[in-house]
């Protein structure tokens, strides 16, 4: 990536000279050009905030009722969603380092070291570990079940509000389908209060429905790629956390001979 930014730079710096150079070798053609360019960057701003005037007008079009209640689910669903994937990003361990730093703990310093060093390290692994040490001077049964009730309780903080997720997916096209309902009904209103099959008449109807539709369907597309994510990333963590704890077991077994 560094090496990218310096290739960018290098490349911005060349074009910079280059420029200075024919400006000074043209005045006229540099004119030209800074006008050109003034006119372009003009009319790409123009593009932008046309872009934002037309999103904003489909959706007061759409109807600010259900619009907005659809645009709440995308605000909720994302607030959600980077919530898990703060948290799970926080709660990824290096296992295999754990692994290995508490099993040279238990070898040189008993089961305290390794304690010690569950402590020192974040993550459901490290806490599962503890768990299992804290009792493993009982007896192996013991530890082994409060390993195996300790990691349902991990699994639970981990799923934590992702079926609001689930929810906000399944409800925003329905919001959507709803909307269009009852576009439908206001033109098939309008047709009946008019007497006649007119373009004009189930026009804004019509557009209502499609527009409801496609914003649902859209906000249903983007929490899905969260959601599927999330759920990839807590299978990837139970994984971790099942074979760490057989490997704990294991060391404990071990130990204990």
């Amino acid at each position: 990536m560094k090496r990218l930014f310096s290739i960018i730079a290098i490349a911005c710096v060349m074009a910079f000279g280059t420029a200075n150079a024919t400006t000074n070798a043209n005045t006229i053609v540099s004119t030209i050009a800074s006008s050109t360019q003034d006119d372009g960057a003009a009319a790409d701003a123009e593009e932008d905030l046309n872009f934002h005037q037309e999103l904003k007008k489909r959706f007061i079009e759409g109807g600010p009722g259900f619009m907005g209640i659809v645009l709440l689910c995308l605000i909720l669903g994302l607030a959600i969603a980077i919530e898990r994937i703060i948290y799970l990003n926080l709660s990824t361990t290096n296992t295999k380092k754990l692994t290995q730093n508490v099993e040279d703990a238990l070898e040189s310093g008993g089961l305290e070291a390794a304690k010690e060093v569950c402590r020192n390290t974040k993550g459901p692994v490290a806490s599962i570990f503890y768990q299992g040490l804290d009792r493993a001077d009982n007896s192996l049964e013991d530890a082994e079940k409060a390993v195996v009730a300790y990691g349902g309780v991990q699994m639970g903080q981990l799923e934590k509000n992702v079926s609001w997720i689930s929810l906000f997916i399944a409800l925003a096209p329905m919001l959507g389908f709803m909307g269009t309902v009852i576009g439908m009904i206001q033109a098939f209103d309008k047709i009946e209060a008019a007497g006649d099959m007119q373009p004009s008449l189930v026009a804004g109807g019509i557009k209502v429905a499609l527009l409801t539709t496609v914003f649902g369907l859209i906000v249903a597309i983007i929490l899905q790629i969260f959601y599927n994510y999330i759920i990839a990333k807590i299978d990837s963590i139970v994984n971790d956390m099942e074979d760490s704890s057989i490997t704990l077991m294991d060391m404990l077994v071990r130990h204990k001979k």
